[in-house]
Formats: structure tokens, C-alpha cells, sequence
């Protein structure tokens, strides 16, 4: 993939600009050269250079927003979101690093010594399209603060939108400090796999994860974070509020037309409030009708791409007992788009033999399964192979805690969506779904290197 012209998934008849594919080899020398005189700059001129560009993304925050929609099809409102939370990053990643990355000694040693951590060198930072921008820009902070030179592949689904913030950035840090290179796996392999990368963040598939850990598995010294796919499960138990517990459902299957790794895909349910929780779900995804991404009231956006809305077809199309069927409307506003509607399916049985409640789908498609126990609720929530989030609706906070220290995962919400992943925590993952490097709040741990000093008194 040499060059590419992306549509907007709301309205097949917009056309953005084409892109063309990035020079890998001259990128990384750009950025080896750049890395000593970056990393010898104090940590506070760091910051500064960051207070730069996170000025310059807000200035911009509204046509940024407006690129997500257009290009990703994410509504307008959720957009603005991911901007908004990508401008309060940088401040958050200037505390963490000023907490993180300062020297420190063992005062127990008996003789004198200075723990301090140190730059790798080129960090690698491969982005998804769901969140565009957002998702990289965590990495790509932490790296830049911690003293490293930054080159970031997008989605080539997410081209236009992060070349312009890759414009911001650069006119912020400096071309050889911070990086774009455009391209698909071809780039992403070779970049991930070259010798003067010393740290690669990849947010993604599975299989793309895969193929990354294959690639740099001779590499001991490259560090690597996968924050990958998730199949996450929403536990309902019986003394729940239904209420709050099927709008949270509703909004965790339909956020960014359920194309986040942390979007709900699976109920469990008490089998004593089935009925009644089932009810108010499918009045609560009636909110969720398809709309112009473009307009602020949208709820429910496209999903990305042709295949995308091709996988979703194939998913609802296949026999079972569908609560919610779902459907492709041919046109929203008189406009061609890959626009999906929810689908609820309720599964029984050998359940996690079921594609439809075991795998990764990526769109607003539910699966719903019934239990007796709280037991048989943590089983079949562990019995898939990911490990990413998981909500617990009860009014029992004892029994939120146990049964969240039997769920292999690693972000577990009561009484809140799957999505909820707030900026100030960290957010990682266990099982197939990553690597265990959080995200999110403390990433830049990840970053740098420790270097232990030991003096002869």
C-alpha cells in the first residue's frame, strides 16, 4: 500500500485527500539523530515543549473533532471527547513524569548511590483508528517526556485526521523529535523490527499484536506494550439497579458503533431478573438510532469501513435466537454510509461455544447468557481467551470485590459501563487482550530505563 483515498464511512460520496505511504529508514535516522541533544533537555523544558502543543490541540480541538467524525465515523460529541481527553493528557503525563522519572536513592545502602532513569532511544508508537488520536497521544507523551524521539504510524483509516495532528506536534517538538510516518503493516513490520527502535506501544488486534511480538521476540532490550482486543463481559446480579444496569449496557455496546476494545459485547445475567433486565435493555437501545456522525445529537455512528459493516452482516445473519436482530439501513438523512443498528442475542447451552459471546466482533452485537450462580458467572466471564474489563452491577460492595478478585481481567467497574476507563487510572490488560503495560494513568513507568549508580566512598 503505496497510497490510499479514505471515504467517510457516514457519507460514502466525501473523498479525503489521498496519502501517501512514509519512508521508514529515513524517519528512524532522523530520530536517532535527534535523540541525544532530546534526552541531555531537562525534564522541564520537556513539559514545556508538551504545554506547546497541547495549546496548539486546543486551539484546533473543534476541526480535529470534526476529522474524526468524518473520516473514523465516531459522532461528533464522542470526538470532541477523545480531543478533549487527549489536551488534560498532557497534564496528566507531566505529573506523572515529574513523580516518575526523578532520581532517587536507597537510603539503607551504606554507600553513596543514585537510582535514575534513563532514555531508550527511538520509540515506535502504532495507533488504531477507533481513537485516532487519543490512544497514541498517551504513549507518545510519555515517550517525548521520558527523553526519547517519537515516530507514530496511525490507522490508515485515521490518515488525514492524525496528519493534522502530527502537523500540531511537530510544530511543537520539532520535526525530528516527534514523527509521522503513514502506512499500513508493511510500515508498521518495519518499523517495529528495526534495530534502533528501543521501545514500540501498539494499540490493536490481536493478530497484529501477534505479529508484532513475533517480530521483535530476538530483540531482549526492545520493550513492547500490546494493548489489544477485549471481549468484555457485563455481570448482572439480582440485587441490581436494572435500570442503571441496561443504559450502561446500551451505551457500552453502542459507543463508537462498538468498535472499542472495551465496549460491551457480553451479558451475564442472574437467571431470577433475566426477563426484567432484558426489557429494560431493549428499551434503552432504542435511544441508539443510526446518524450523521457530523452533528452533535448522534448516538450511534457507522462503523468503519466495508468490511467492518461486512463482518457485522455475516454476525447477525447467522441463526439463533436474536432478541434484537439488527440491520443495515441503506441510507441515514439520505446519505450512503456503513450504518449498523444493535443486535441482542441470547445464548444457552454450551455458551462459550458460541462465536457470537466467545469472539471479538467489533460492533454494537450483544450476546446474553443467563446463570444461577455467581460461580458459574465468573466462569464463563473468565472462559474466553481475553482479559480487558468487565462490569459488575450489584448493591453489595463485599460481593463486588470477591467477585472481582476471581475475574482475569484487569479493569473491573461496579455499576458502571466497561467503557468507563478514566484517564487518571492506569488501564491494562491481561490474557490474550495485552502485555500487562497499563495505559492510561502511569505509562510513562514504561518509558525510560532504570540505571542504578553505586559509588566507592
Amino acid at each position: 500500500m503505496r497510497t490510499w483515498t479514505n471515504k467517510s464511512p457516514g457519507d460514502l460520496s466525501i473523498e479525503l485527500p489521498a496519502v501517501s505511504a512514509g519512508n521508514v529508514e529515513i524517519a528512524i535516522d532522523r530520530a536517532c539523530r535527534a535523540f541525544d541533544p532530546w534526552r541531555k533537555t531537562p525534564l522541564e523544558q520537556r513539559g514545556a515543549a508538551l504545554k506547546r502543543a497541547q495549546a496548539l490541540i486546543a486551539r484546533d480541538q473543534r476541526e480535529l473533532a470534526q476529522g474524526i467524525a468524518t473520516e473514523i465515523g465516531k459522532p461528533l460529541k464522542e470526538s470532541l471527547g477523545e480531543v478533549a481527553a487527549a489536551i488534560a493528557k498532557i497534564d496528566l503525563a507531566i505529573a506523572d513524569a515529574n513523580r516518575y522519572l526523578a532520581d532517587d536513592t536507597a537510603a539503607d545502602n551504606v554507600h553513596p548511590n543514585l537510582v535514575r532513569r534513563r532514555a531508550r532511544g527511538v520509540a515506535v508508537v502504532i495507533g488504531p483508528f477507533n481513537f485516532p488520536i487519543h490512544l497514541a497521544h498517551g504513549a507518545i507523551t510519555a515517550y517525548l517526556l521520558a527523553g526519547n524521539t517519537v515516530i507514530f504510524k496511525p490507522s490508515p483509516l485515521g490518515a488525514n485526521v492524525c496528519a493534522h495532528y502530527g502537523r500540531l506536534m511537530r510544530e511543537a517538538m520539532g520535526d525530528n523529535i516527534f514523527q509521522i510516518v503513514q502506512g499500513g503493516a508493511e510500515q508498521g513490520q518495519q518499523l517495529v523490527s528495526h534495530p534502533a527502535v528501543r521501545s514500540v506501544c501498539f494499540t490493536g488486534s490481536v493478530a497484529a499484536g501477534r505479529a508484532i511480538a513475533r517480530a521483535t521476540v530476538d530483540d531482549l532490550g526492545k520493550d513492547v506494550a500490546l494493548e489489544l482486543g477485549g471481549k468484555n463481559a457485563a455481570i448482572v446480579c439480582a440485587d441490581a439497579d436494572l435500570d442503571a444496569a441496561a443504559a450502561a449496557v446500551a451505551e457500552a455496546m453502542c459507543l463508537t458503533a462498538g468498535q472499542r476494545c472495551n465496549s460491551t459485547s457480553r451479558v451475564i445475567v442472574d437467571r431470577s431478573i433475566e426477563s426484567d433486565f432484558l426489557d429494560r435493555l431493549r428499551a434503552k437501545l432504542r435511544d441508539y438510532v443510526p446518524g450523521d456522525p457530523l452533528l452533535e445529537s448522534t448516538r450511534l455512528g457507522p462503523v468503519v469501513s466495508q468490511s467492518a459493516k461486512d463482518r457485522y452482516l455475516a454476525v447477525i445473519g447467522s441463526p439463533g435466537d436474536w432478541l434484537v436482530p439488527g440491520s443495515s439501513p441503506q441510507t441515514v438523512a439520505g446519505k450512503h454510509g456503513h450504518y449498523v443498528l444493535p443486535a441482542v442475542l441470547r445464548v444457552s447451552g454450551d455458551v462459550l461455544q458460541s462465536s457470537v459471546f466467545a469472539e471479538e466482533i467489533f460492533a454494537p452485537v450483544l450476546a446474553v447468557t443467563a446463570c444461577a450462580s455467581d460461580q458459574q458467572m465468573i466462569d464463563l466471564t473468565n472462559g474466553t481467551p481475553y482479559g480487558l474489563t468487565a462490569s459488575v452491577f450489584t448493591a453489595d460492595r463485599e460481593r463486588f470485590l470477591r467477585l472481582a478478585d476471581e475475574l482475569e481481567v484487569g479493569n473491573v467497574y461496579q455499576n458502571l459501563p466497561t467503557t468507563f476507563s478514566p484517564s487518571t487510572l492506569p488501564f491494562g490488560s491481561l490474557k490474550s487482550s495485552g502485555n500487562r503495560h497499563p495505559g492510561g494513568r502511569g505509562f510513562v513507568r514504561f518509558a525510560s530505563d532504570e540505571q542504578v549508580l553505586q559509588m566507592k566512598p
